[in-house]
C-alpha cells in the first residue's frame, strides 16, 4: 500500500512535522454464526409424547399448552391441594380469580392430570419445551404414536371416545374425540403395552400396572367440562397445520379476551405462548429464549428424551414406573426447583423433587383420592383396566 506523507504545520513549533496518513480501517469481520441448536429426533419425541398421545384431542392440546408453563402447573397443584372442597362451578369461579394462563385455569377440571404433570415436572418441562421449539414435530410424533396404538388394537372407539382416521388439509391423521363433547374421560395406560418397546426410554413416570388380559386402556370417571361450567378445553388440535388453536368458547379464554388481558392467545386463531406466565423457568435453547424474551437453560440440563437408545423390553411388563427409569439418568440431576425458583415441598409434587424426575409420590390410589372435582355422575369404566391417572371423581 502506498504511503502518503503530508506536511503539517504545528502551531507553536518551529518546524514542519511529517505525519503519516492513517490507512483506511479494515473491513469489519462478519460475526460468526452460532451453530444451529440440535433438535430432538423423531424417536426422542415419540418417547416424550407417549404418556399423552392417546388423550382426546381437546385434552391433549390443553395439556401441551399447560406444559409450557411449568411453574403455574405447580402453583395450580398447590392451590388444588389447599382447596379440596371446591367443585364444579365453585371451583371454576375460584380458579378464574387466579392470575394464571387460561390453559392452567382450565386444567383445574382434571385434577389428576394436573397431579401427574406436577409430580413429574421434569418430563412436563421437557414436553413443554419441545412443544415450544418443535411444535409441528411434536404433533407429528403424536400421530405416529397413535398409529402404533391403533395398529395394536389399543386405540379404538368405545363408550368414552370416538376414534376416526380423517384427511385434514391433505394430511391423514387419527382424531380422538370424546363420545360426548360435554364430558371428558382421561385415558390411563402403560406406553409399553399400547405402543410396544421404545427406541428411546419412555419417561420414567408413573404408569398403571397392566394385569395380563386386561384392556389396553382404562378411563377415568367422566368430567363435565362443557359450556355450563368450563366451556370446554382451552384449545384444540389443528392437525392440518400441526398446531394448536384457541377455543374461543372456553370460559377463561372468553373472559380474558373480553377484558383485553391478551393472555394465552385468547383472541382466537392459533395458540401463542405467553411468556408472562413462564416465570423464571428457562427455555430449552437460545432460539426459543430469544423468541420469547426469556433465558435459556441450555447446557444446564439435559432433556430426558436426549438419552441413549433404550434397551428394548418386553411389552406387558407393566408396573408403576416407566420401563427405563433405572436404565438412564434423568437430565439435570436433582433439585426441587424450576430455573432459579424453588418448589415448596408442600406443592404436592413428588418426593423425588422436580427435575430429579419420577413420580414416587404418585399412585393409583393417590390419584383417585385427589380426583375430587368436576366429575359427572356418568361414571367411568376401565374397560377391564384400572382407573388411575384420570380426572374427576364421582359425585
Amino acid at each position: 500500500m502506498a504511503t502518503v506523507l503530508t506536511a503539517v504545520l504545528l502551531p507553536g513549533e518551529a518546524g514542519l512535522v511529517l505525519a503519516q496518513e492513517k490507512p483506511p480501517a479494515p473491513a469489519a469481520t462478519p460475526a460468526k454464526a452460532e451453530p444451529a441448536e440440535p433438535k430432538l429426533t423423531a424417536d426422542q419425541l415419540d418417547s416424550l409424547v407417549a404418556p399423552v398421545a392417546l388423550y382426546p384431542d381437546p385434552l391433549l392440546a390443553q395439556t401441551l399448552v399447560a406444559a409450557t408453563y411449568p411453574l403455574e402447573v405447580i402453583q395450580l397443584q398447590q392451590w388444588l391441594v389447599k382447596n379440596p372442597s371446591l367443585k364444579d362451578k365453585a371451583l371454576a369461579d375460584a380458579v378464574a380469580k387466579q392470575p394464571w394462563d387460561p390453559a392452567i385455569q382450565s386444567m383445574a377440571a382434571v385434577p389428576d392430570v394436573v397431579k401427574r404433570l406436577a409430580d413429574d415436572i421434569q418430563w412436563t418441562t421437557d414436553l413443554g419445551n419441545a412443544f415450544l421449539s418443535q411444535q409441528s414435530d411434536v404433533m407429528d410424533a403424536v400421530q405416529r404414536m397413535r398409529k402404533k396404538a391403533k395398529d395394536k388394537g389399543a386405540l379404538e372407539s368405545n363408550e368414552q371416545q370416538k376414534v376416526e382416521t380423517k384427511v385434514i388439509e391433505e394430511k391423514t391423521v387419527i382424531v380422538v374425540e370424546s363420545a360426548n363433547p360435554e364430558v371428558i374421560y382421561v385415558p390411563s395406560y402403560s406406553p409399553t403395552v399400547v405402543y410396544g418397546p421404545p427406541v428411546y426410554p419412555y419417561p420414567p413416570i408413573y404408569y398403571p400396572p397392566y394385569p395380563p388380559g386386561a384392556a389396553f386402556v382404562s378411563f377415568s370417571f367422566g368430567v363435565m367440562w362443557g359450556a355450563a361450567i368450563w366451556g370446554g378445553s382451552c384449545c384444540g388440535c389443528g392437525w392440518g397445520g400441526s398446531n394448536v388453536n384457541i377455543n374461543v368458547n372456553n370460559n377463561f379464554n372468553r373472559v380474558n379476551h373480553n377484558q383485553g388481558g391478551g393472555r394465552g392467545g385468547a383472541g382466537g386463531g392459533n395458540w401463542q405462548h405467553n411468556p408472562k406466565h413462564r416465570g423464571a423457568a428457562p427455555y430449552s435453547n437460545k432460539a426459543t429464549a430469544n423468541k420469547y424474551g426469556g433465558q435459556s437453560g441450555a447446557g444446564n440440563r439435559g432433556t430426558s428424551a436426549r438419552q441413549q437408545p433404550s434397551t428394548r423390553q418386553q411389552p406387558g411388563a407393566g408396573g408403576s414406573r416407566g420401563p427405563s427409569a433405572s436404565q438412564q439418568p434423568r437430565g439435570g440431576g436433582g433439585g426441587d426447583k424450576i430455573g432459579g425458583r424453588d418448589i415448596p415441598k408442600s406443592s404436592g409434587s413428588s418426593k423425588a423433587g422436580g427435575f430429579s424426575g419420577g413420580s414416587r409420590g404418585y399412585s393409583g390410589s393417590s390419584a383417585r383420592a385427589s380426583s375430587s372435582r368436576g366429575a359427572s355422575s356418568m361414571g367411568g369404566r376401565g374397560g377391564g383396566g384400572m382407573r388411575g391417572g384420570g380426572g374427576g371423581r364421582r359425585r
